[in-house]
């Protein structure tokens, strides 16, 4: 396999206006410490798209702009994948996706990279031992999150309107702040405060194995989370608790998607 083959370059699309937040994104991917065939590249919506998606309109605003103003021709030349970074049923992914329909490209959000990778680190089959019985969950920025996040779980695990709710999932539970304040918006002691306080509320939910962080804005501070489940599930239950970073599971799980494209079509 060549060079060119072997490397895989991947797009972080952040649909809203924030520079700060693009560059959160970055430092949390590089903070793993990249495979060297793993090439990364950033776009931030322009100034017209919101600073913060908080609602449905923002999502509607932010796809309306990225769609005017992304230049998919420049896309399918220079990159293999586009992880779309906003953590919601984002309708990039699909609009994306199907103007893409016949390339060699691949599009996720970290919303559904999340979704997957949470269900990869629970115990596949519940066989009555508690460490079977494990749960994953999320916790978000507001309250509008909390229904909308639980309808697109149950959308992407392809459940029906009116089916229960698979037993492994936790809940959606938020923290009252917006993606912005994260990034100068607050002050660190009022989002320690509240990302713990969902955090905790998630854990007393059930046997939780796994908290995802629901916000790309979040990035970095998996250290809130820890502390967390430490203090809700003692020292040595609380520190195998997964904690999962969307940005990093998006970036790993298109590493993977691409690479095995190449393997079972080429």
């Amino acid at each position: 396999m060549s060079s060119r083959n072997s490397t895989v370059r991947v797009l972080v699309l952040n649909p809203n206006s924030s520079k700060d937040m693009t560059h959160g994104v970055e430092e949390a991917i590089r903070s793993i410490g990249l495979p060297k065939h793993l090439e990364l590249s950033t776009y931030t919506a322009p100034a017209d798209s919101p600073a913060s998606i908080n609602d449905g309109s923002d999502l509607e605003r932010s796809t309306a702009v990225v769609l005017s103003s992304f230049d998919i021709e420049d896309a399918i030349i220079n990159y293999d994948a586009i992880l779309v970074a906003c953590f919601s049923v984002h309708p990039l992914v699909t609009l994306l996706s199907r103007r893409l329909t016949g390339t060699r490209m691949h599009v996720t959000g970290i919303f559904e990279a999340s979704l997957v990778t949470a269900l990869t680190l629970l115990p596949a089959y519940p066989c009555g031992v508690k460490a079977s019985n494990k749960t994953w969950g999320i916790v978000t920025t507001g309250k509008f999150w909390e229904q909308h996040l639980t309808d697109g779980v149950a959308a992407y695990l392809g459940q029906r309107e009116g089916d229960p709710m698979s037993s492994k999932f936790a809940g959606v539970y938020s923290t009252g702040l917006d993606a912005g304040d994260f990034h100068g918006g607050v002050s660190p002691e009022v989002i320690r405060a509240k990302l713990k306080g969902a955090t905790k509320d998630l854990l007393c939910s059930s046997d939780v194995g796994c908290v995802v962080m629901g916000c790309a804005g979040m990035a970095g501070l998996e250290q809130i989370i820890r502390e967390a489940a430490r203090e809700q599930y003692g020292e040595e239950t609380g520190s195998r608790v997964f904690i999962v970073d969307g940005v990093k599971a998006g970036a790993g799980l298109l590493d993977q998607t691409v690479k095995s494209a190449r393997l079972f079509q080429e």
